[in-house]
């Protein structure tokens, strides 16, 4: 990731991370999707936990010239050159592991900008407050479930970085909801639109995972 070997220390990947964001910085006539892309391997690779979990979960090497983050979907072999059984594999886990974790984020993500707009109007109205608090839980019982069937099947061949971009995905939305209960606790706006903010790029985030769900399966 970030062009630095599964080894490397806090300080090699902050150097290499920094070194990639001057280079690829739109001022320096780079572009905003490798910026992206840039970012969320730092938020997982800067983050000590993060790292650990995602170490954990693909424990392979990074292919050799995936791209500047290793978080992009690899190509190194075109749809003649699969098998028929790594094709199989590869549609049963779209079907039954990304499939229902996308419609269970979308429950999650697409009601979340009627449920801010709606306690934006008062915040301090109990009966607002209670709305938004049933729709916190609700989202954490849902992403608890779309935890569970990302670790329900191993990740076949060829599609491991769209699963890093899927746990990247449930990342977001797993530290949007934390911050959005900080706000509840609290009423200290920055959690508030903190929260709003990861939602943000979570969407955008599952937005990129729909299209590049159907590049692998082109």
């Amino acid at each position: 990731m970030l062009g630095v070997s599964p080894a490397a220390s806090a300080a090699e990947i902050k150097a290499a991370y920094r070194a990639l964001v001057k280079r690829h910085h739109p001022d320096a006539g780079g572009d905003n999707s490798t910026i992206l892309e840039l970012n969320a391997a730092w938020e997982v690779l800067g983050d000590l936990n993060r790292r650990r979990r995602h170490d954990h979960i693909h424990p392979q090497p990074p292919v050799a010239g995936g791209g500047v983050s290793g978080f992009s979907v690899q190509r190194d072999r075109s749809r003649s050159g699969r098998s028929a059984v790594h094709d199989a594999e590869l549609q049963q886990w779209l079907q039954q592991v990304h499939g229902p974790i996308d419609r269970l984020l979308a429950q999650v993500i697409n009601p979340f900008p009627s449920q801010f707009k709606a306690l934006s109007a008062d915040p301090y109205d109990d009966q607002l407050m209670e709305s938004f608090c049933a729709f916190l839980e609700q989202s954490q019982a849902r992403l608890d479930k779309v935890e569970l069937l990302y670790r329900s099947q191993a990740c076949p061949p060829g599609a491991q970085a769209f699963a890093l971009d899927l746990y990247h995905c449930l990342s977001l939305v797993k530290d949007a909801l934390a911050e959005l209960e900080r706000y509840t606790m609290g009423y200290v706006d920055s959690y508030l639109h903190d929260g709003r903010e990861l939602l943000r790029q979570a969407r955008l985030r599952r937005q990129g995972l729909q299209a590049l769900r159907r590049e692998l399966v082109a």
